[in-house]
């Protein structure tokens, strides 16, 4: 358990520096560099990230049952999923999708949505804290993005297009995980 949560310790953690120290953000930029500064958040991301992983791993061998998950919690899950992972598609348009405007964080919502619907669906100790740290996280992170000063954001019309592959590919990854990946992945077949 312990390496699971310095993995989620170093993950969110690097995660939440902008929401919880914006000046120690701007102040190492300043000082090394923007492109050392995202080279550092990216390591230090990707090291929990394995950390994170390998951990969780490690806990699901002996888990820690909280509560019996109800029984509709398996069939939210897929739903909620369907929902969850489009959003997190279409997040990573350049250019905004009418997705994007509508929820104003896609990310963040499909983070959310996923962590709801997890800690529902395992119930085990590592399940229920990897779910309720990922929720706190994402209400942090949107709570900060209020408190911001507003910054321009893009006044390209949305592509109606990249709306339908966002949702496509959403789907698509959502079928591969329900038939295959999550099985692959996480070693928890799912159907």
């Amino acid at each position: 358990m312990s390496i699971f949560l310095v993995g989620l310790v170093l993950f969110v953690g690097i995660h939440s520096v902008y929401i919880v120290a914006p000046r120690v953000r701007e102040a190492a930029i300043a000082r090394i560099g923007y492109n050392p500064w995202r080279g550092i958040y990216s390591l230090v991301s990707l090291a929990g990230l394995v950390l994170l992983i390998y951990g969780y791993g490690l806990a699901r061998q002996d888990p820690v049952q909280l509560f019996e998950p109800p029984p509709w919690a398996r069939d939210f899950a897929f739903v909620v999923m369907a929902v969850a992972l489009p959003l997190l598609v279409a997040s990573f348009f350049p250019v905004a999708t009418r997705i994007g405007r509508f929820v104003r964080h896609p990310m963040l919502m499909s983070v959310t949505l996923w962590s709801v619907a997890h800690a529902l669906a395992i119930g085990t100790l590592a399940g229920v804290l990897l779910s309720a740290v990922f929720f706190i996280w994402t209400l942090a992170a949107r709570f900060s993005l209020i408190a911001r000063p507003m910054t321009a954001s893009s006044t390209a019309p949305p592509e109606p297009m990249n709306d339908w592959i966002a949702v496509a590919i959403g789907l698509a990854v959502w079928a591969a995980l329900l038939f295959v990946l999550h099985d692959w992945l996480i070693g928890m077949p799912l159907l």
